[in-house]
């Protein structure tokens, strides 16, 4: 059956199988709640090797620090703003409306609310953010140190002579490679994992979590919509006073084959030669602004994960407080550097930003069902992202000669 049923297909009928044998054969709970935990377990076990490879990767992605210069740190400070943007937009959203909100899901056993409720301290996130001891970060799968320390060493990868460089830059482009395979491997069981989770969820439920799914669809939708068509074209105006709509027109095809594909890694050739043809945006700029932004500005991902981070634990009515919700927004902004630019890629990320604030992996089962259909309008956000940006480094390094087109 391979590639005879597209991937969302299979998991849209793992949605709607297991939603239905959950509510009417609840009695095979015990032996279907194996292969859920199975595959919970499943991306566990990718959640510490995934996020450190794919961040140093990224990091190092430039070759060599010196070369970055002026355009990389205003690529830099652009990526960071714009997802800081994007995932308060999201927060903003999902905290007004409250989707979950009457979904009266209930918690697994082992999960102490209490414990929840008062396990962050503003005053410590700093703290939990600098590992004292990496090694034993990782045993325990503390997530943010892992992400700290990714970060400092594809930096410093980069400070080293060439030879050390080469061979450590191939090592873990290597590394990640090897985990992206994987990764893939345990999204193509998707499908099963999804049944079997979607089962558990009836089962024990009903189908109290779905009278809140459409509201959740659409609490992402708002936020992506006001960071697409107002906050990014806002952005470009006040910097570049050009219009950002006529920009967006001539993006147009990029970025319907990112929303179309959900990859804006796929997209990334036709982004850079539509905005250099169609824009006048110069390769030097284009060359270096959009393939490091296919790599680590994910805008779109970094909102939609957010909200569902916060969704779900309204599900469980689980209040998160403002050190609690500060996690998520840093572990957000972190974990969306390291995501991939595949389809799915959300899937294994999302249980990154789940376990940093103590929630349980389960909850991926209450947004699965649309989360391919998120997946589309989220890649297009990132695409247009990393076109605005595109145009603002360009106007910012040659006022008189940028994008002439415009």
């Amino acid at each position: 059956m391979k590639n005879k049923i597209p991937l969302h297909i299979q998991i849209v009928i793992g949605v709607i199988l297991g939603s239905l044998a959950g509510f009417l054969f609840p009695q095979f709970l015990n032996f279907v709640k194996i292969f859920a935990d199975l595959f919970l377990r499943l991306l566990k076990m990718l959640v510490i090797p995934l996020i450190f490879t794919s961040i140093v990767s990224g990091t190092i992605s430039s070759r060599d620090a010196s070369s970055v210069g002026k355009i990389g740190v205003k690529t830099f400070f652009y990526y960071i703003i714009t997802s800081l943007l994007a995932i308060l937009t999201g927060q903003f959203f999902v905290n007004v409306l409250k989707p979950g909100a009457n979904a009266n899901i209930t918690p697994p056993q082992n999960l102490d609310i209490g414990h929840l409720a008062s396990n962050f301290k503003y005053s410590d996130i700093l703290l939990k953010i600098v590992p004292d001891n990496i090694v034993k970060a990782m045993a325990k799968g503390d997530v943010l140190p892992v992400i700290f320390f990714a970060l400092l060493t594809g930096f410093f990868i980069l400070k080293l002579k060439s030879k050390n460089r080469d061979f450590l830059t191939d090592f873990f482009e290597s590394f990640y490679a090897l985990m992206m395979k994987i990764t893939e491997f345990v999204i193509l069981l998707a499908p099963y994992g999804i049944f079997a989770l979607l089962y558990k969820a009836t089962a024990t439920s009903g189908f109290a979590v779905f009278k809140t799914l459409l509201f959740y669809f659409l609490t992402v939708l708002a936020g992506l919509f006001v960071h697409f068509f107002i906050t990014l074209p806002l952005l470009a105006y006040l910097i570049t006073r050009k219009n950002p709509y006529d920009f967006m027109k001539k993006m147009l095809t990029p970025l319907l084959t990112a929303f179309s594909t959900s990859s804006s890694s796929a997209t990334l050739p036709l982004t850079i030669q539509t905005i250099e043809k169609n824009v006048g945006v110069p390769n030097r700029v284009a060359g270096f602004v959009l393939p490091l932004g296919a790599t680590i500005n994910m805008d779109g991902t970094a909102l939609y994960e957010c909200v569902a981070v916060i969704y779900i634990a309204q599900c469980y009515g689980i209040h998160l407080t403002f050190s609690q919700q500060a996690i998520v927004v840093i572990t957000s902004l972190l974990v969306s550097i390291g995501a991939a630019g595949i389809p799915m890629a959300g899937l294994v990320m999302m249980s990154i930003i789940l376990k940093a604030v103590g929630l349980p992996i389960e909850g991926i089962g209450f947004i699965i069902a649309v989360d391919r259909f998120l997946d589309m309008f989220r890649t297009a956000t990132n695409v247009f992202s990393d076109s605005t940006g595109t145009l603002i480094i360009s106007y910012l390094e040659d006022k008189e000669n940028c994008c002439k087109e415009l």
